[in-house]
Formats: C-alpha cells, sequence, structure tokens
C-alpha cells in the first residue's frame, strides 16, 4: 500500500534500493576470501605484525595506517537518499 502520489510498492522498492546500496558499500571494502596478507604495509611499507596477519587474512595495512583510513572515511548518512523529503520513513 503506498500513500500519496506514490504508486503501489515504491516505499519497498526504495528501501530494497537502500539496503543494496549499503551492502554493495559494505561488500567493496572487504579483502577477497583467501588473499594473502602482505609482510609490509601497502602504505608505509612498516613491518605488519604476525598476530594481525593471523588474525585478519589479507590485511594490507599496518594498524597505524588503517585507523587513519577508517577515521577519514565517511559513515554511511543512515537515511534514504533516493527518495524525496515528502516519501521519507518516520
Amino acid at each position: 500500500m503506498a500513500g500519496g502520489w506514490a504508486r503501489d510498492g515504491a516505499v519497498n522498492e526504495q528501501i530494497e534500493a537502500s539496503v543494496a546500496d549499503e551492502l554493495a558499500r559494505l561488500r567493496s571494502r572487504q579483502v577477497p576470501t583467501g588473499a594473502a596478507s602482505r609482510t609490509h604495509c601497502a602504505e608505509c611499507e612498516e613491518p605488519i605484525p604476525e598476530p594481525r596477519r593471523a588474525a585478519r587474512p589479507g590485511v594490507q595495512l599496518c594498524i597505524e595506517c588503517q585507523s587513519e583510513r577508517d577515521a577519514r572515511q565517511r559513515p554511511a548518512a543512515g537515511i534514504n537518499r533516493r527518495a524525496s523529503k515528502d516519501s521519507q520513513l518516520k
């Protein structure tokens, strides 16, 4: 059931599209399964400790560089960006 000017199923389509966008964003950040860990950081060339490589298979960055990269990334908006203001779920 859609309300207002929206056609039937439009709200569910918007929700599904937002969920699919977020899943795609998260999957793009994952390291492929079975990828080899680097012994030295890809950015600063410092050695990556063995416990980190064992805990995170496929790791490419040292803890410092990964922390800096995580701090630079903006969190997802958490709203349905595809919808107009009038169709936001409340």
